[in-house]
């Protein structure tokens, strides 16, 4: 009885997670709902690094982080951390650069055509 049995499903969640596999549309969005989940339980906890901040993370949205990394690849996860961490700082930035009169420009970032 030394083997250990694990579901179809199982094996596919774990070759999302090391990046054997490329994730389906429907996982995809599994693992943004799952990150969603997370940061928001950050945001609730006035955490805004959770690399940084591990312990406490740990601490305050340790259910929430575990949903993340089992729905995630394990890059995905560590990128969406720190993407986390430069998208707080960047919102504080342009909030700063307002404050003081900066005009906002409209910047195109594609190549379609406007109408």
């Amino acid at each position: 009885m030394g083997w250990f049995s694990s579901s179809p499903e199982d094996q596919r969640s774990q070759e999302i997670r090391t990046g054997a596999v490329a994730p389906s549309r429907a996982e995809r969005a599994r693992c943004w709902e799952a990150r969603d989940g997370y940061f928001a339980c950050l945001d609730k906890n006035n955490i805004v690094d959770a690399l940084k901040d591990e312990k406490a993370a740990a601490k305050a949205c340790g259910e929430e982080s575990k949903v993340f990394e089992r729905d995630c690849a394990t890059q995905w996860v560590t990128y969406f951390k720190k993407w986390r961490v430069q998208d707080i700082q960047k919102r504080q930035r342009i909030k700063e650069l307002e404050a003081q009169g900066a005009n906002k420009l409209d910047v195109q970032t594609d190549f379609t055509p406007r109408s």
